[in-house]
């Protein structure tokens, strides 16, 4: 749609007033982002009588503003930190209530690079952006990120601010320089949406009145783009390709009546619609579908419904009715996607780590496999990359532990958005967009072969088990992995190590020493080792994998009891002055920065199954594994 204060005349089904505009104001520091937020609010009374007085009375260091004049700035920054330090740290939440009566909820984003994760939050929400330009200093990077961002999170009309202008003379040409440039940026990530309008925050030319100092300019005011502005019409056609989603958020019960209510998403429901639950597959019939005036025959997207089934079913708040996977638009459950992430965590992805997925209601462990490039924000083009750091923008295939049903996100925010959290420390670390299903995601079904992994170690006589063995370099893990095999197979148990130095000669050879390296070395062994499991095999592990995250992903493959951690418990000047292989002499003089204990961390576990001293007895050791495998092979 076109910014203007005139549309054309739409379609019944497309007269569908939206209550609430919700706005993403962004921009670069110091670009008055805060200044032209409380222009707007104070000149619409959307501002107490009492928070206008305190913006007269109170001044920060360096203000210009007179004094008895308003400093708007001070109405959106509501922490003390930004008023102390004269910006914006966290997404402010304000609202504008247009002379139409709709109302806009404003999310005023912080300018610094390093809070670009909290601006993305508020832009997932958004259908507008307000994106300020410092005529004074013009197009910067920062500027480029968050149209970036925009574009990822589905953001496609933009209203451009150059502000400033009077601090330039209102300068026609560089103010059409700067335009262009807001527009190509914004073309480069495919967003076509841009309406740029010539400010001044500061004085209010064009914020709520057309300006007298800029008769060039022929567009609407600031206030006026967002009174015009109109959502694009949902994708309705019977023919679409789109299919129904009905994300539950409450389920209503009174006497005899139960109902799912939700919003519509995708797609029209009508009674007699055959549903699914996303999921678990379970079908029905939808019954009746009721609307905010009453029992309707159809319900598009956008509408809030309560809808009855046809049989009863178990649903739940959180769960998602769907289309059948018979019909067109189903949602295809896979185990693979391609995505864009936004990183927003200190510590880089590492890919091969597990992660917690969470989809609305849905927790799934998933691992990013590939990353296929980050976005370069200044150039709009995909560079190569083996990790993604804070606020990077980056496209990756990721898999998940089971098939789940999502959407892509540009046909859908509400299912095709998630976010991954760390399952150490619970942490939102990005938040993804899926771009589509991957064939290997929906091609995949496992077999069920008729000899299993009990027959297996029934064959063989024994339980089979993993034993994790972890621990610094030059702790023993090794020595002790190969006494314990041979007293193993002395006793007729059928065995195999895992040796961290042998499976990089071989499996992980193209694997180095960077801690998402690390992660994807502990993800095969891991792997390897439950096959071996399967196979009915007692599976010795002999690895350092130093982080904890990565040893709990690696537990998590197994079932209770299949899987003993144990703790190498030696000190570290015993393992330097072994130094069996000559890694502590070549760390020391530089030459091994990636070496653990010295270049990087060991992550102690926390709650092991069992603690050894390395610099100890080895046969206590060696009998004390065997005793616990033992007890195992009796249980």
């Amino acid at each position: 749609m076109t910014l203007t204060s005139e549309s054309p005349a739409r379609p019944e089904h497309e007269h569908r007033p939206v209550s609430v505009l919700r706005l993403i104001a962004c921009g670069s520091v110091d670009d008055g982002k805060s200044t032209l937020i409380g222009r707007l609010l104070a000149e619409t009374n959307s501002v107490p009588e009492d928070q206008l007085d305190y913006a007269r009375r109170t001044r920060r260091g360096g203000s210009t503003v007179p004094a008895g004049e308003v400093d708007y700035s001070l109405l959106t920054d509501g922490l003390e930190a930004e008023h102390e330090q004269g910006i914006t740290i966290d997404v402010a939440y304000r609202h504008l209530d247009l002379p139409s009566g709709r109302r806009v909820i404003i999310a005023d984003a912080p300018g610094h690079e390093q809070y670009t994760r909290n601006m993305a939050v508020a832009t997932s929400t958004a259908d507008v952006a307000l994106l300020l330009v410092d005529a004074t200093k013009g197009i910067r990077a920062q500027t480029r990120r968050h149209l970036a961002v925009c574009a990822l999170m589905g953001v496609r009309t933009v209203i451009a601010a150059v502000n400033k202008l009077d601090a330039r003379g209102f300068d026609h040409v560089l103010h059409e320089e700067l335009a262009g440039g807001v527009r190509a940026a914004a073309a480069g990530f495919d967003v076509e949406d841009v309406e740029v309008i010539p400010v001044s925050a500061l004085s209010g030319d064009n914020v709520i009145a057309r300006s007298a100092n800029m008769p060039w300019y022929h567009g609407p005011t600031v206030l006026g783009a967002l009174a015009a502005w109109q959502p694009p019409a949902p994708k309705i056609a019977d023919g679409d390709d789109s299919g129904f989603r009905l994300p539950v958020q409450y389920v209503v019960r009174a006497g005899d009546f139960r109902g799912l209510a939700g919003t519509v998403v995708g797609a029209p429901v009508r009674p007699g619609d055959p549903v699914v639950v996303a999921g678990s597959g379970a079908a029905s019939t939808v019954e009746r579908v009721l609307g905010p005036d009453g029992e309707v025959d159809r319900a598009d997207p956008g509408t809030p419904v309560t809808v009855t089934l046809a049989s009863e079913l178990d649903v739940r708040r959180g769960d998602l009715l769907t289309t059948p996977p018979a019909t067109r638009g189903a949602l295809q459950p896979a185990t693979a996607f391609s995505a864009h992430l936004v990183w927003t965590a200190d510590e880089p992805l590492a890919h091969g780590r597990s992660y917690l997925l969470l989809a609305g209601p849905l927790m799934v462990p998933a691992v990013v496999t590939t990353i296929r490039g980050k976005l370069d924000v200044t150039s709009g083009e995909q560079l190569a990359a083996r990790t993604l750091g804070i606020n990077e923008i980056g496209t990756v295939e990721l898999s998940t532990d089971g098939a789940i049903s999502l959407d892509r996100y540009d046909a859908s925010r509400d299912t095709g958005s998630f976010l991954l959290v760390d399952r150490v420390s619970k942490d939102t670390v990005a938040a993804g967009m899926i771009r589509y299903a991957l064939r290997r995601g929906t091609n995949i079904v496992p077999h069920d072969y008729a000899v299993d992994r009990a027959a297996r170690a029934r064959l063989k006589g024994q339980q089979s088990r993993v034993i994790w063995l972890t621990g610094l370099p030059g702790a023993g893990k090794s020595t002790i992995a190969d006494a314990l095999e041979r007293r193993l197979h002395g006793m007729g148990l059928h065995t195999y190590v895992l040796d961290g130095d042998n499976v990089r000669g071989g499996l992980n050879k193209d694997l180095g020493f960077t801690p998402e390296d690390r992660a994807e070395n502990v993800r095969r062994v891991a792997e390897t080792a439950r096959l071996l499991l399967d196979a009915g095999l007692i599976v010795i592990v002999a690895l350092v994998s130093p982080f904890r995250a990565d040893r709990m992903v690696a537990k998590s493959l197994f079932e209770a009891g299949d899987f003993v951690e144990c703790w190498v418990d030696t000190p570290a000047e015993v393992c330097a002055e072994r130094d069996p292989k000559g890694l502590y002499a070549k760390a020391k003089a530089g030459k091994l920065p990636n070496m653990t204990g010295i270049g990087q961390g060991y992550e102690t576990p926390e709650h092991p199954d069992l603690v050894v001293d390395g610099a100890g007895s080895l046969e206590e050791t060696v009998t004390r594994l065997v005793s616990v495998l033992v007890l195992v092979q009796g249980a």
